[in-house]
């Protein structure tokens, strides 16, 4: 299983590459949607590169509504990591 620091610049990977942001910009307190223009349509997108990455299923619509931050997101995605569930 990967430690945190990988699965974080896994993270920071894929956003750069889907999304053509600076990893720069993806400070763990960055807002997806009002520090990097994300919108709904990059979120679905996002969820299924994140899955694709990292072999994982996001069932738990109400934590990925819960994904403000990059850090939500490293968070949960770190979560569901340790857990092995999705």
């Amino acid at each position: 299983m990967a430690d945190d620091s990988v699965i974080t610049a896994r993270i920071r990977e894929v956003l750069a590459e889907e999304f053509e942001l600076d990893t720069a910009d993806l400070r763990p307190e960055a807002h997806l949607y009002d520090d990097l223009g994300l919108d709904s349509l990059d979120a679905v997108d996002m969820v299924v590169a994140l899955e694709k990455e990292c072999g994982l299923k996001f069932t738990d619509e109400e934590a990925l509504r819960s994904v403000r931050t990059v850090q939500d997101l490293y968070d949960l995605v770190i979560r569901l990591h340790a857990t092995g569930k999705p």
